[in-house]
């Protein structure tokens, strides 16, 4: 019987079993047990420059179900497994382009990506002038981190009609699943509204990020389930991912993700139908001349409005326009205020990317305070994806975003009546009104620096772009 050959070409596969089996070796008897985390590391490293694609696939299945977790001596905190991937993504992501340069230049010159680049480049300005320099670079570093990855890298998915498809359903699945442990859990609680804020935990920290992540993804599930050319299994499947996130989005509680899904709802029906333009601007005018016009009642009807959020869900919905009693809508506007006097302060430079929350308590005046205000900036930020820039990089931080928003949107808008094929422009308007979803919900909270809401916004926008690109132009 022959024995076992070994090749010279094999001798370094070889040779790194055997120092990886050293290593482990080593670890053991010293008992750092910690330390088996450097073969895992040097796996996804070897992974992402031989199979980047599965690495991705990881990273999108992964999300919904991280963990934020906060090292109890350094105060340090990132979500687990994702954050770490994504630095190692885009460290390799870089590298690539540095040696190799092979990267699409059509894709970074797009209004979108000009747009990106300008806002990361305006928020590295604005850590130089930041009065917590550290806090700064750190935000201004995941904010790289998830743009490269989530937007730039994201996108060479979606070559592959399978890919793509793979990309949503990678984060349905455990989102489903997310949703059945929240519901579950509530469930223990008698589906109460205070209940609602934390039962979600570990998945998420709170309520209104829960119901942010399923207001994004419920479009792409109900294209998932009656607008695609599927097979009957699928579209069950897709079915029950759909009343899944529906009860769960109603259970969450979240009124600005409720608002929100109306508003892109209406959004993506006038796309459907070709609205003209025109029209939709004399629209828009008159909507805005109501509302100045009528100001006044409008303000009193809100005052007079009292209201509060309760287990009862038409109370619920009606506690939305409540600025007198609710105390979720009052704080809201405590953290408002107290980022106009922020930016007042510093207009240009504002104070600094991710520093609102560490500096806005002493902006606060004792008369607007509610029971749930705080000092400690432990509590979260300016609850607004506008004004929170506004508070943090000055006007043109503001500026950036509103650009950014404006041109995603069009770009959406121009990708489905570019598109030929059907189910991608089922895809595309999808997309688009999940997008319209997350940007409607900006104006009342801001999550894009949590990984679970950062990827659907920069990926459905990497997909819109590349379809933009790419999509087959009609005849």
């Amino acid at each position: 019987m022959r024995g076992i050959q070994f090749h010279k070409e094999d001798r370094p596969v070889y040779l790194t079993g055997l120092l990886v089996a050293l290593l482990n070796i080593g670890i053991i008897v010293s008992q750092q047990y910690w330390a088996l985390l450097i073969p895992v590391a040097l796996l996804v490293v070897t992974m992402t420059f031989l199979a980047l694609d599965k690495v991705l696939y990881f990273v999108i299945f992964s999300t919904p179900l991280s963990i934020f977790y906060l090292h109890p001596t350094l105060k340090v905190g990132f979500t687990l497994p994702t954050e770490p991937l994504l630095f190692g993504i885009m460290l390799i992501f870089f590298a690539k382009i540095l040696f190799k340069g092979n990267f699409d230049l059509k894709l970074v010159k797009h209004p979108v990506s000009l747009a990106i680049l300008a806002m990361v480049f305006w928020m590295f300005v604005t850590t130089l002038t930041s009065q917590l320099p550290f806090v700064s670079a750190k935000y201004l570093i995941a904010r790289i981190w998830f743009v490269s990855v989530f937007f730039y890298l994201m996108s060479r998915l979606f070559q592959d009609r399978k890919r793509t498809y793979l990309f949503f359903w990678l984060y349905l699945l455990p989102l489903a699943a997310v949703v059945i442990y929240t519901v579950t859990v509530h469930g223990q609680w008698g589906f109460t509204k205070d209940a609602s804020v934390w039962v979600m935990f570990p998945f998420f920290k709170e309520h209104t990020s829960y119901g942010a992540v399923l207001a994004l993804y419920i479009p792409i599930a109900v294209a998932f389930t009656f607008f695609m050319n599927w097979d009957l299994n699928r579209k069950l499947l897709a079915g029950t991912v759909l009343l899944i996130l529906l009860a769960g989005v109603v259970l969450s509680y979240t009124r600005a993700a409720w608002v929100s899904l109306v508003v892109a709802g209406v959004a993506g029906f006038m796309v459907w139908i070709r609205l003209r333009k025109e029209i939709l601007a004399l629209m828009v005018l008159a909507f805005v001349g109501a509302l100045f016009y009528f100001q006044g009642d409008i303000m009193q009807r809100f005052e007079k409005n009292d209201t509060t959020s309760s287990d009862d869900l038409s109370e619920h919905v009606e506690s939305i326009s409540n600025i007198s009693t609710d105390a979720s809508n009052m704080e809201r506007i405590n953290r408002w205020k107290s980022a106009f006097r922020m930016y007042s302060e510093r207009p240009v430079f504002g104070h600094g990317p991710g520093t609102y929350m560490f500096l806005y308590a002493p902006y606060q005046k004792p008369s607007e305070k509610t029971i749930i205000s705080t000092n400690n900036g432990d509590m979260g930020n300016a609850h607004s994806e506008y004004i929170g820039p506004l508070a943090e990089s000055g006007t043109l931080g503001l500026v950036l975003v509103l650009i950014l928003v404006y041109l995603s949107i069009r770009t959406g808008i121009r990708a489905y009546y570019k598109v030929n094929d059907h189910e991608l422009k089922v895809l595309a308007l999808a997309a688009l009104v999940g997008l319209i979803t997350y940007w409607t919900h900006g104006f009342l909270n801001n999550f894009l620096d949590m990984d679970k809401a950062t990827l659907p916004v920069w990926g459905f926008t990497s997909f819109l772009v590349y379809l933009d690109l790419y999509g087959q132009k009609k005849d």
